[in-house]
């Protein structure tokens, strides 16, 4: 995920009498800094107070960390990921415990919380709902104070916030480039807003006795797509290593039966009645137990969901004169 800002590190400079030295973590920092002027993000700097045997230390486990046995690694962002080591790398080479302040915003924030923060705040709703429709319950996990490092702007809090023993982790703070990017701009097109007309106006036309050929094409596109993402979920909890997107419960609106059964719509099989029966009883038993699922779902979802109820009683409704 892109970030307007992201955290510099510096150590602060030794007396002349020690014999230490600085370190920054950047080979040429000017090839950094240009490159984010031109993508307009910002940079803070913080100035770490570190003893001349921390360094050391430091410089070693970096060192350690860059031969060619160590320097790859499975990364997950959520526990995993270039913000979380550097965390972990700074606060194991510590000579003292280090402490942190709780910087979360509530002691039941989960990930997926602060992520959602980011794209709320930047009105990436679209994206928002494709993440949201990826992700299980895995990011649906309360925090700790630690965890809540493994996003750039809490690292930087999170240091702040630091002591080594009784001594601030960081001396200064300070703020390099300043972000230039607009203010983003809230659009009246959200999902929500997008498929609650695409709702009603299904509805409407289920009413009209003209429509029926219209509503086979939908109902088709609809099905499709549906089965599509629910065998796209299955393979990202069951093909991938992502743990992020396992025990997904958007599959229960986004059924993979639904890419095969979606071409024997047009078909009067009897079987296809108990189906689609069925389908509708557990899209409607999803909508009342929405708000108490043990993952947080996109509300924006809730108008394909009811979609797909009416236009799975729909289809079986079509089935009522036979027997």
């Amino acid at each position: 995920m892109a970030r307007l800002t992201s955290t510099t590190l510096h150590f602060i400079r030794n007396s002349p009498a020690e014999t230490c030295y600085t370190l920054s973590p950047f080979r040429n920092l000017r090839v950094f800094f240009e490159e984010y002027q031109y993508y307009q993000r910002g940079i803070t700097e913080q100035i770490l107070d570190l003893s001349c045997s921390e360094k050391e230390k430091l410089v070693s486990a970096l060192q350690e960390n860059a031969k060619e046995e160590n320097k790859y690694y499975k990364y997950d962002f959520m526990v995993d990921n270039c913000t979380t080591r550097l965390r972990d790398i700074v606060f194991k080479n510590a000579n003292a415990t280090v402490t942190s302040k709780d910087i979360r915003p509530n002691k039941k924030i989960t990930f997926r919380n602060l992520i959602n923060e980011y794209l709320d705040s930047s009105y990436h709703y679209w994206s928002k709902l494709g993440i949201d429709i990826l992700l299980g319950t895995p990011v649906d996990k309360k925090l700790t104070n630690n965890e809540a490092m493994f996003l750039p702007d809490y690292l930087l809090m999170g240091f702040d916030s630091s002591m080594i023993g009784k001594k601030k982790l960081v001396l200064e703070k300070h703020e390099i480039l300043k972000p230039a990017l607009p203010k983003p701009k809230n659009s009246p097109f959200t999902p929500f807003v997008v498929f609650s007309v695409l709702f009603f106006l299904i509805l409407v036309l289920g009413i009209s006795k003209n429509a029926n050929k219209f509503l086979s094409i939908v109902d088709f596109i609809l099905f499709f797509i549906s089965g599509a993402m629910g065998v796209f979920i299955l393979f990202m909890w069951f093909g991938t290593d992502h743990p992020e997107c396992k025990n997904n419960f958007n599959l229960a609106w986004a059924l993979p039966f639904h890419f095969i059964i979606v071409f024997f719509l047009f078909r009067k099989w009897l079987w296809l009645k108990c189906y689609f029966f069925i389908n509708s009883i557990l899209l409607l038993i999803l909508l009342v137990v929405w708000k108490w699922l043990p993952q947080e779902m996109n509300n924006a979802l809730i108008p394909i969901v009811g979609l797909l109820l009416v236009r799975s009683f729909a289809q079986y409704r079509k089935f009522k004169y036979l027997s």
